[in-house]
């Protein structure tokens, strides 16, 4: 009888459901993944969260004081870092987020006061994480685009044969560069069209303040003067080939740290299943003695 009633349930609903879904015209299943997809692909990264703290933070910069090296410093630094936000805001959001995580403190008291220090800690990790972020932006940046540069090096060298037109190798190099490189290329690009070519580079090597762009953009001024630059692009191309290769050789000594802790973790699977089948076999035996 039970399960006469089960099965009825099961159709039933199963009925009702198909017919609703018919009536009002509800997506499918699969439809619904693919908009899940396209969703989880398009997706910000500015949360409503975000969007909150950001808010604050633009009422919290009226009472933010930076001297005027420091601003100019921070507002560099947010600039080569893409990160659109003013120097005192910038320094507020790290404030908010800090105190955010200093009002954990009082239930803390009230709970576990052992955990006090914990949370003072993590409240001043957290400032400084928010602080520093900044600077991590620019170092990726960097790092993106010195990756790039052995293959833009390269390029000039055969491009500067046939071709001494400078603003014109960025503009055609730009198409198929980087996301990083190509968003400092037509800022470059656009800045030597509307003023000087020379002063244009420097910006660009002031920005990024990289050694290895510092090489490139000394070239290419050296183009703009009058040099062959041929050469000095084919020595340079060759080096920066050998930090590339250093630079692998880096990386690739670094990937068995990460993977050893997954081959212990393997290893100890291993074990614990080959331990468990001796502990059921040893029981077993010592029941048939007994």
């Amino acid at each position: 009888m039970f399960q006469i009633l089960f099965l009825f349930s099961v159709t039933f609903s199963v009925g009702m459901y198909l017919i609703l879904k018919d009536a009002l015209h509800l997506p499918s299943g699969r439809s619904i993944k693919a908009v899940q997809v396209i969703a989880k692909r398009e997706r910000k990264k500015s949360k409503n969260f975000e969007v909150l703290i950001n808010d604050w933070a633009i009422r919290l910069s009226k009472i933010v004081h930076l001297t005027e090296y420091s601003r100019r410093k921070l507002r560099a630094t947010l600039k080569s870092g893409n990160i659109k936000l003013s120097p005192e805001t910038f320094v507020a959001k790290a404030w908010l987020k800090a105190g955010m995580m200093l009002l954990f403190i009082i239930p803390a008291l009230l709970i576990f006061p052992m955990i006090f220090p914990v949370i003072l800690f993590l409240a001043v990790a957290v400032y400084f994480r928010e602080i520093r972020s900044a600077d991590e932006a620019v170092r990726k940046r960097r790092e993106d685009i010195e990756f790039e540069l052995p293959r833009f090096v390269s390029t000039l060298s055969q491009e500067l044969k046939a071709n001494r037109n400078v603003l014109n190798i960025l503009e055609t190099y730009k198409q198929n560069a980087g996301s990083s490189f190509k968003n400092e290329l037509e800022i470059t690009v656009a800045d030597m069209k509307s003023g000087s070519y020379e002063s244009a580079l420097t910006r660009m090597e002031t920005r990024l303040n990289s050694s290895s762009l510092s090489e490139t953009i000394r070239g290419l001024i050296g183009v703009l003067r009058g040099d062959d630059g041929v050469v000095y692009f084919q020595m340079l191309s060759h080096d920066l080939k050998q930090l590339e290769l250093q630079r692998l050789k880096t990386i690739a000594m670094k990937r068995p740290a990460k993977i050893r802790k997954y081959s212990f973790a393997m290893l100890f699977c291993f074990l614990m299943m080959y331990l468990s089948v001796m502990f059921v076999e040893i029981i077993e035996t010592l029941e048939k003695l007994f």
